[in-house]
């Protein structure tokens, strides 16, 4: 009963202490700039929307919004959809050096991305794909890629064979098997993938920074990142910011929690 009792208020002062960075953040993003360090509060004094005023109407952070949105979902939509047909590779047909494909599939996973910031940076400005759309597209995949095929290949070897046997003994295809048999079975696995491959991409930060070259292409982390005022650095906007930026993907965590949970274990496969 004890030991009950200690892991609970345990979990509880973990929650609490992950919990308050985020919490304060939102605090502090309603209260005024004059009083933010001077007299700070736990609970807020006096509620102000300036910060949030003034990130759409003097900074337009509609944009990196925007940009985020496109990037990440785009980014998703092709990881998604190019990992499930290797994905489906690696777990069904049977081939020489499969299990070397999936140990570098991993360790690109465990790559570290500044050691490639510069040749990508010279393979884009020579396709003249700086500070568009596709020039961080492809950048995002390289790394969101081999996530998607790993927790995917995962999903796949949890589905008997024998549903696609009896497809094909019934006269489908493999393809016809693997689409209207095995695609509709793993839309769980497909949809965990998916929320975990754009929240990679929403938070992605060296990437973005290293092959945007104006506003008009950045994206929320490197937006906040950038916010300069005159004579200081305005607090407040960028708590507020980061209160916007990180509260939609907060709630996509709370909800789907089970099914990112069930992922990552899915993801853990031998090979």
């Amino acid at each position: 009963m004890r030991g009950r009792i200690a892991a609970r208020v345990g979990l509880v002062l973990l929650v609490l202490f992950a919990a308050f960075p985020f919490y304060w953040a939102v605090v502090a993003s309603f209260t005024p700039e004059a009083t933010l360090f001077r007299e700070p509060s736990l609970w807020p004094r006096e509620l102000i929307l300036d910060h949030y005023r003034a990130l759409f109407t003097e900074r337009d952070f509609w944009t990196p919004i925007k940009n985020s949105l496109i990037v990440a979902l785009t980014t998703t939509v092709f990881c998604v959809t190019i990992g499930a047909f290797a994905a489906y590779a690696l777990a069904r047909i049977e081939f020489s050096g499969k299990r070397a494909v999936l140990a570098f599939i991993l360790a690109v996973t465990m790559f570290p991305q500044i050691s490639i910031v510069s040749p990508l940076y010279m393979l884009l400005r020579s396709l003249h794909l700086i500070n568009t759309y596709p020039g961080l597209v492809l950048p995002y995949m390289t790394f969101a890629m081999p996530l998607a095929v790993w927790l995917l290949v995962g999903f796949f070897r949890q589905l008997p064979r024998d549903l696609e046997e009896a497809a094909m003994v019934d006269g489908a295809s493999r393809w016809q098997s693997f689409v209207r048999v095995i695609l509709p079975l793993t839309g769980p696995g497909l949809a965990t993938t998916a929320i975990l491959t754009f929240i990679y991409c929403w938070n992605e930060f060296l990437f973005a920074l290293s092959f945007t070259l104006g506003p008009e292409r950045y994206t929320v982390p490197v937006a906040i990142a950038l916010f300069r005022g005159q004579y200081q650095v305005p607090w407040g906007q960028i708590l507020a910011a980061t209160v916007i930026a990180t509260a939609p993907v907060a709630v996509v965590v709370l909800v789907f929690q089970r099914r990112i949970v069930q992922g990552l274990t899915a993801g853990a496969v031998k090979g």
